[in-house]
């Protein structure tokens, strides 16, 4: 049996990774709707890509633990890449809290069980989390988010009192980077990799509707038209920093956060100086 790639969330970030990790190895492509994901399949299929389909929701524990007897069912898990979420403006807080936190957390658990000697995983964060100050978090909650098991995080008290998508996926992506960093302890263990990417402004469907948001698109494009870069991102510029990290060349890198926006987050911070 070949080595497999389990692919959480079928979007064009999704698709980019896998097909530049994706060579000579099986893809798992797991998506909360069964028909996004068969769509997604037959476009890697016709490009010479072995690929099958699951469906999967994150914020169900359950959910997450048959993806993973999928996997393992169709041969060593050789990489993981987690790009399913939600944003601000497409549901409530604790929505976003549940499956952009908790989720991240059951798939860490439960993939970091399993995954083979050498290999690896990236979960896409985003820059958003990168524009909390340094001190949002005492030290207390940041350990918490990066080690308590995935049950508690919900029920910490600064969570449950979040009332703002915004912040709710701030911190739900914060949260990710903090617990890659733990993660990476135990997946060590194993002689495996793991990473986060805060990424950008991508020009996904999910970026646009950030982009065409009532309360926040406005000031989302004017981030971009003022970013060092001047633009947002591409798919293929996210998994070319993805290739890197599943690549021996990226063997050195583990326990990451890379933030890759187009210097966004230096202008929102800096700009003004």
């Amino acid at each position: 049996m070949k080595p497999v790639n389990v692919i959480i969330g079928s979007g064009a970030i999704a698709q980019a990774i896998a097909r530049r990790i994706s060579i000579g190895k099986h893809i798992l492509l797991a998506d909360i709707r069964p028909e996004t994901a068969e769509q997604a399949a037959r476009t890697l299929r016709e490009a010479g890509f072995e690929c099958s389909t699951a469906a999967v929701n994150v914020a169900e524990r359950e959910s997450v633990a048959a993806l993973a007897q999928t996997a393992q069912a169709l041969g060593e898990v050789a990489g993981v890449v987690h790009t399913a979420g939600l944003s601000p403006s497409q549901a409530a807080p604790q929505d976003i809290l549940r499956v952009d936190l908790y989720g991240a957390a059951l798939v860490f658990e439960y993939f970091g069980n399993i995954i083979a000697p050498q290999g690896a995983a990236v979960v896409i964060g985003s820059q958003s989390s990168h524009r909390l100050k340094i001190d949002e978090l005492t030290q207390q909650q940041a350990d918490d988010l990066a080690l308590l098991p995935a049950e508690e995080l919900l029920n910490l008290p600064f969570v449950r009192a979040i009332d703002d998508s915004l912040r709710a996926y701030q911190i739900a992506k914060r949260g990710n980077a903090l617990r890659v960093q733990a993660e990476a302890v135990r997946w060590g263990k194993r002689g495996a990799r793991i990473n986060c990417i805060s990424a950008g402004i991508v020009f996904t469907p999910l970026a646009y509707d950030e982009l065409t948001s009532p309360e926040r698109g406005a000031f989302y494009r004017d981030m971009l038209a003022k970013s060092p870069a001047g633009r947002g991102g591409t798919p293929d510029e996210i998994a070319a920093l993805a290739e890197l990290l599943f690549s021996h060349n990226g063997g050195y890198i583990t326990g990451s956060d890379i933030l890759i926006d187009g210097g966004a987050t230096a202008f929102y911070k800096y700009g003004g100086q």
